[in-house]
């Protein structure tokens, strides 16, 4: 989504957020390169927790609610893209309203919530961004079940913000009423001695790579510091269906 104060390139030209640049297929990205992808449960269950009694489980394969598709690209905050990616499966607001909101117990709003994976992985999101109606919990990628390099059994893909809120291989989610206290990232996905981080937000036509540094510093440092370890991960590259 374009914010109103960023140059759109004219429509003959693709469409890129500043600063990105697209490649040919989908490289295997993360924190976890140097791990193969954990294993795929043979009964997936997202654990729900945070602002509830008790937490609870959510078996994936008895979800009743509707699937949708759509085709969108994932913006790496190194720098690259991978465009025209056809995802499928569960908006995220669908899953918030009809799972999530009816279990909540009195007080004050959710503001935030908090995604973990099976790999460790981390992440703090403000709902209002989850809320946004491109924001999937995918299950599906180019006609064919999740892969375990691309987050199988399910990931969140939120398309306006940068790779990293895009969850692979999700475990749980909790809903927090007030933001969690600390980075919004695991320890082991700072490098380079806590230079990479992440901006709370990571709008990407709004260029928020970083919380304190300005884009145009911040994108060659990304691309030296993460690009290589990105190629590594195009070993399990996932090239998209014609």
């Amino acid at each position: 989504m374009a914010h109103p104060d960023v140059h759109v390139p004219p429509m003959s030209t693709p469409l890129l957020p500043p600063g990105q640049r697209a490649v040919a297929g989908f490289p295997r990205f993360g924190s976890h390169l140097h791990r193969p992808p954990p294993p795929v449960p043979d009964r997936p269950v997202l654990l729900v927790g945070g602002e509830f009694d008790e937490p609870f489980p959510v078996d994936l394969t008895d979800l009743d609610l509707p699937t949708t598709e759509q085709v969108s690209d994932l913006h790496c905050v190194s720098g690259w893209s991978a465009v025209g990616l056809r995802w499928t499966g569960v908006g995220f607001g669908a899953f918030y309203d009809h799972v999530v909101a009816p279990r909540l117990r009195p007080g004050p709003d959710v503001t935030h919530v908090v995604l973990t994976a099976h790999d460790g992985y981390r992440v703090r999101v403000a709902l209002a961004d989850l809320r946004e109606p491109d924001v999937l919990l995918a299950t599906g990628l180019d006609g064919a079940p999740l892969t375990p390099a691309h987050g199988a059994p399910l990931r969140l893909v939120s398309p306006s913000q940068y790779g990293f809120v895009s969850v692979k291989h999700l475990r749980g989610i909790e809903a927090r009423s007030t933001p969690p206290a600390g980075h919004r990232r695991t320890r082991s996905t700072t490098v380079a001695g806590g230079l990479v981080h992440g901006h709370r937000r990571a709008r990407v036509w709004r260029e928020e790579r970083h919380p304190h540094l300005p884009a145009a510093l911040v994108r060659p440092l990304y691309r030296l510091f993460i690009a290589p370890g990105i190629a590594l991960g195009a070993l399990g590259a996932h090239t998209p269906a014609a």
